[in-house]
Parts: C-alpha cells; sequence; structure tokens
C-alpha cells in the first residue's frame, strides 16, 4: 500500500474545521476529483460515504467513516472499482490563537494493473492540494 501523512495549520478552530469534514456531501464543491458524493446508512457516529472521482480516470468506491467530534475522523474501505483498500484519518489538534493543526493520514492499494508511480504521484501530489483545498474552505478564502 501506498501512504502518506501530512499536516497543515488552519486558521479555525477544531471545531470549526471538523465540521467541514464531516459535511461529505460538499467536498465537490471544493475537491476538483470528486464528481459525486452521497452518504448513506448512518448509525450514530458512523456512516458510509460512496465516491466518485476522477484521477487518471473515474472510479467509485465507498468508505466508513467514524467521526469522534471534533478531534478524529477516521475511515476504512467497504468497497471499490481499481481501489483494493483506502483507510486513514484526520486528527485535528489545537494549535493556540484559534488555530488547529490537522493531520491527515492515508494507506491506499489500488489494482494490480494500476503503475505505482500513478499511485505514488496521488500521495504525493493531490495530498497536498487537498489539503489546501480544505483549508480555503474552512477559512473562507
Amino acid at each position: 500500500m501506498a501512504g502518506a501523512t501530512r499536516s497543515i495549520v488552519i486558521n479555525a478552530p477544531p471545531e470549526k474545521v471538523f465540521d467541514v469534514i464531516v459535511d461529505y456531501d460538499r467536498y465537490a464543491e471544493f475537491i476538483p476529483e470528486v464528481k459525486k458524493i452521497r452518504t448513506s446508512d448512518r448509525k450514530g457516529n458512523e456512516v458510509k460515504i460512496h465516491y466518485e472521482v476522477d484521477i487518471v480516470k473515474t472510479i467509485h468506491y465507498t468508505l466508513l467513516a467514524r467521526e469522534e467530534r471534533p478531534k478524529r475522523m477516521s475511515w476504512t474501505f467497504v468497497e471499490g472499482e481499481v481501489m483494493k483498500d483506502n483507510q486513514g484519518s484526520w486528527v485535528l489538534e489545537p494549535e493556540g490563537e484559534g488555530r488547529t493543526k490537522a493531520t491527515y493520514t492515508v494507506d491506499m492499494a489500488l489494482g494490480p494493473l494500476v503503475p505505482k508511480a500513478i499511485i505514488n504521484g496521488l500521495v504525493e501530489q493531490s495530498l497536498p492540494k487537498m489539503l489546501e483545498a480544505f483549508k480555503r474552505r474552512v477559512e473562507g478564502t
């Protein structure tokens, strides 16, 4: 599996950052790769998230998210095409003065026909862009 961990400081308290992270249905508004997204089967602090993303080609997959307000959101892989596994988390820590250190961790495995260079590119290039998109969304810039 290809994995990565990145952190970013966001100028907002953890509660506000968490609210944007768990507003899954709006991801397509600020993350260009997300074409469609919907949630289902909410049970307590768990919910299934169904993604349609355009990463080299359009792929569909489902994750099960677990929300631990306001400090952590983690997920595990349910099913998907091309993707064989996807698990990770957001961890939010107060950084003082109303700021939050948001740490995103992901481990992903795609099918055997997907070149490793594509997987590494997703992790190394798409991840920083995605973190910046969340930062802009939370900060309203």
